[in-house]
């Protein structure tokens, strides 16, 4: 009878717990079926009838579905690049011994602790130096390098790439990369779909970026639109709630997609030996 009661409140308060994290989703929805005026000045807890008047003035002021568009196609791109290059470099360090490893594993950890914005000037300088300015290069370029990806590599290699499966690879006469393409990349599929979910939902949500860097409207991303709704005097509520909802259902998917790999890749990854 204790341990149906132990498990019966344990069910209750998980249920409490997923309900608190539902309610922002809900509001979302609720609240992109209001007018302004009712979303500026009332606690909405039903849902409207305005939800195609504001996707019909969402549409007639910003390219919406063409924002769509290219935020997939930057977050797919920037997705796969980062986490092959994290994979690729966390097993370098993790199953390559070479000089000054340790020095330079660190430099890599050290750079986590730099604010992106601090650099932002500078790559900004650098990008127009190398006429790439309103261009996608400088959003999917510097996927290549991502600290946290390393790392959570390294730690994943270390405890789930043994080194005898890449010994029997070179004496089957794999070359080193296609030990890491054929056989290693497998193994460390879990790891792959936990930093994937993280690099995509990072690249999904950049805004200073793409603000910065891209000046033709046609180039630009989701989030640069849908800010573009606010202006100094006015906003539309309605229409920016509309974006917002269709720029979130693509990465509730995703997450749901993968979320029990991201889970198996955690659990994985933080535990050594």
């Amino acid at each position: 009878m204790a341990k149906a009661i132990t498990r019966g409140i344990l069910y209750l308060f998980l249920i409490a717990v997923a309900a608190t994290c539902l309610i922002p989703f809900y509001s979302m929805i609720i609240t992109s079926t209001h007018t302004n005026s009712d979303i500026a000045r009332k606690l909405l807890l039903i849902p409207g009838d305005q939800f195609i008047d504001n996707y019909n003035r969402l549409k007639d002021t910003v390219n919406i579905w063409r924002g769509f568009g290219n935020t997939v196609f930057l977050t797919v791109v920037s997705t796969i690049i980062n986490v092959y290059f994290a994979a690729l470099a966390g097993y370098g360090f993790s199953k390559y011994n070479f000089k000054y490893r340790g020095f330079l594993f660190l430099f890599v950890l050290g750079t986590m602790m730099i604010p992106g914005q601090l650099g932002i000037i500078g790559f900004y300088k650098l990008m127009d130096t190398m006429n790439m300015l309103n261009t996608y290069w400088p959003l999917i370029l510097p996927a290549i390098h991502n600290a946290f990806g390393i790392f959570l590599m390294r730690q994943f290699a270390d405890s789930s790439v043994p080194t005898e499966v890449i010994e029997s690879g070179r004496m089957d006469g794999y070359g080193e990369l296609q030990i890491f393409n054929r056989i290693v990349l497998p193994i460390m599929s879990p790891a792959l779909a936990t930093l994937g979910i993280f690099a995509f939902i990072g690249k999904w949500n950049d805004f200073l970026t793409p603000m910065i860097i891209l000046f033709d409207n046609n180039l630009q991303t989701l989030p640069v639109m849908i800010a573009s709704l606010k202006s100094q005097f006015t906003s539309d509520f309605g229409a920016q709630y509309v974006g917002i909802v269709i720029s979130v259902v693509p990465v509730l998917v995703f997450f749901s997609f993968m979320s029990k790999r991201i889970i198996d890749g955690v659990a994985a990854g933080a535990v050594k030996g």
